[in-house]
């Protein structure tokens, strides 16, 4: 299952990868919004929860940038959100680092593009081996910030 959420800027975007994704079959949890004026940070959070409580596989987030979004869930423990405009972040922000939150802008790059990311982010597997040791001295930062 992957949970999906933007801000008002993102909503037309959402919508596109939202129709892109039932089309191929994957269950969604839309956190909103419907296009109404919305604080990122909030939506960010419900995405991340819904990743890190195990609800959902992998979380999707978009604003304007995707700068806003990717900082907020990066607050949550357990959260490795990567912001990636282009194929090759999303298939190595998945190979070397296990994201698990892609973040885009909708302001930064048309929905063609953007649905390309999103299939490169959800169907590559983390390499692990190298990059496992990698993550974990992340997840050791986390447990270390007070």
């Amino acid at each position: 299952m992957i949970a999906i959420g933007c801000d008002h800027a993102g909503y037309d975007l959402k919508s596109d990868i939202i129709g892109h994704l039932s089309q191929k079959g994957y269950q969604i949890i839309d956190i909103g919004c419907n296009g109404e004026p919305t604080d990122y940070p909030a939506i960010a959070e419900m995405v991340a929860r819904e990743v890190t409580g195990g609800t959902c596989e992998k979380g999707i987030l978009i604003c304007g940038t995707g700068i806003g979004m990717s900082i907020a869930a990066n607050k949550i423990k357990g959260i490795r959100a990567a912001l990636c405009s282009e194929e090759y972040s999303a298939k190595y922000t998945r190979l070397h680092n296990d994201a698990n939150i892609l973040c885009m802008g909708a302001r930064t790059i048309g929905s063609g593009l953007a649905i390309e990311i999103v299939d490169i982010f959800l169907n590559t597997e983390f390499e692990g081996g190298r990059h496992q040791r990698r993550v974990d001295l992340i997840t050791d930062m986390e447990k270390s910030i007070i």
